[in-house]
């Protein structure tokens, strides 16, 4: 610029021409006059040297300026050199101010949450796998590490059976009715000791029902109605626990032609493919042997398969199965016995009617019911495993290692919390975020769809389902839901009320843990 050499005074062997006389006359008689003068005005030049330069580069920010006036007054009045200073401690106080919080981007607390509510469990599943003593088989498609047969220099996780020692979870797996087998009640289990039970119940610990896409051909197609029988039954247990067998006469005393093929009753050769058999007919008798909450058996799914409408004793919710509205004819009791009859000939007599019962082999069953049957898409062992893997984590969650964890993050006037997310069927949980000023269901949802579609998330019944109700790639929801909560719950009873409830039950359980199911 010019500017540091021009402050530096006169050259050696400089005039003093352009002085004042008398200043001539004093730098003849006094050499070192002059130089004390020049120092004394050295100073003055500098500061106005400087201001020159400030106004000459006034395009210049008032930053720079002043980074310019502070490097040329060091040039001339160096400062010390500073110590070196300690870096600070990050703040794990998240309630920062709009000031301080200028820089670290929109997403600045979901990764500052990532970081601080990451978790690092005593056990590695994949390296160290569930163990249940029984069985024989290693289930590599289950998301979690899970192997079940005999070892007896390791202590497993579960066994069948009870009682077991300390350690050791005691698991009662069963597809009996409990009305045979007393053991199966939920209530007589827990006091019998077991831990976990895996019974046809939807409110046991681990659900082992009937039904299974893989199982059974549900959305085969329908086959002519051939046989002049209005219906068919295959029942060879003639000491059933209910009123089936009374039903059955009533029935054939209200004039419904009826073809038995079982041990009870029987008017036809029963060596015959028993969903073959039933194809031909508009109707088949599915009556269970007892009437139990979710005990609903091979029969009632192979009248489905067989395409025809099923008339139903025994589950009281058996509506809960239906693949969708008017599907099914109920007796819930022989009073029922009369109605039933009724409409099992008007819609014999009227196509369009029988056709609009079977409408869901066309267009597809309810999402209900195929968010029940896609459970089954993951096995009950693999299962199994998850639900003992997740209740260990669940108990080292407890210790003091884990309830420091902040779960949620404050910064200027808003807060971000902190939630996990896995779909049913799988065990790793996913993050996702909510703000608390968008802490709806409406945003639960968003997140938890923006999330799996980020993943290019595949449904755990992708493969499962008959290729014609797969859909496409487009995730759909149909519950989410606290994890914990049995399937009868989840599926049939459990709604959060509204927003506030969710709200209320996010700020009560820190890191939330949800599920969802996809349809």
């Amino acid at each position: 610029m010019g500017v540091l050499s021009n402050l530096r005074g006169p050259r050696t062997g400089a005039t003093n021409e352009g002085l004042p006389l008398s200043d001539v006359s004093s730098s003849s008689s006094s050499p070192s006059a002059p130089k004390r003068k020049w120092s004394n005005l050295l100073p003055i030049l500098v500061a106005l040297v400087v201001i020159a330069e400030i106004a000459f580069l006034g395009r210049l920010d008032m930053a720079k300026n002043a980074a310019l006036v502070e490097t040329l007054t060091d040039f001339f009045y160096p400062s010390p050199i500073p110590l070196p200073v300690e870096p600070k401690a990050p703040k794990k106080d998240m309630a920062v101010t709009r000031k301080e919080a200028i820089g670290f981007g929109a997403d600045s607390c979901e990764k500052w949450l990532e970081r601080e509510d990451a978790v690092s469990y005593s056990r590695d599943f994949n390296k160290d796998p569930i163990f249940v003593t029984g069985g024989d088989k290693e289930w590599q498609s289950c998301s979690v590490g899970c192997k079940f047969g005999f070892n007896s220099d390791r202590k497993p996780d579960a066994a069948f059976g009870t009682p077991q020692q300390a350690g050791i979870s005691s698991v009662l797996r069963s597809m009996e009715s409990a009305q045979y087998y007393s053991d199966n009640d939920l209530d007589n289990a827990r006091r019998r000791g077991y831990d976990v039970v895996m019974t046809t119940s939807l409110s046991s610990d681990v659900p082992v029902g009937y039904f299974s896409w893989a199982e059974y051909d549900i959305m085969a197609a329908v086959q002519p109605k051939t046989e002049k029988a209005l219906a068919a039954a295959f029942i060879s247990n003639c000491g059933a626990r209910n009123f089936r067998l009374q039903a059955l006469e009533a029935l054939e005393r209200a004039n419904i032609k009826i073809d038995s093929y079982g041990g009870c009753h029987r008017n036809r050769d029963g060596r015959v493919d028993k969903v073959e058999a039933l194809k031909h007919y508009k109707f088949s008798l599915a009556f269970e042997n007892s009437n139990e909450e979710d005990y609903v058996t091979e029969k009632f799914f192979q009248s489905l398969v067989a395409g025809n409408v099923p008339v139903v004793i025994g589950a009281p919710n058996i509506e809960d199965f239906a693949p969708s509205p008017g599907s099914i004819l109920h007796i819930k009791e022989l009073g029922d016995v009369e109605s039933v009859a009724k409409r099992m000939k008007y819609l014999a007599e009227n196509p369009d009617a029988f056709n609009q019962s079977l409408r869901w082999k066309y267009e597809g069953p309810s999402d209900s019911f195929k968010a029940l049957v896609d459970m089954a898409a993951v096995h009950s062992s693999c299962r199994l495993c998850i639900h003992l893997a997740t209740r260990i984590q669940e108990k080292e969650e407890k210790s003091l290692k884990f309830t420091s964890r902040p779960c949620k993050c404050t910064r200027a006037a808003e807060t971000v919390y902190h939630l996990y997310i896995r779909e049913r069927g799988r065990f790793e949980m996913e993050s996702i975020f909510l703000r608390d000023g968008n802490m709806t269901l409406d945003a639960l949802e968003s997140a938890v769809l923006s999330k799996f579609r980020s993943m290019k998330h595949v449904p755990v019944w992708k493969q499962e389902r008959p290729k014609s109700i797969r859909g496409g790639d487009e995730l759909r929801i149909y519950r989410i839901y606290p994890v914990g909560l049995t399937q009868r719950q989840a599926l049939y009873k459990f709604r959060f009320e509204g927003d506030a409830d969710l709200r209320k039950h996010i700020e009560k359980n820190p890191c939330a843990k949800f599920e969802v199911v996809f349809v």
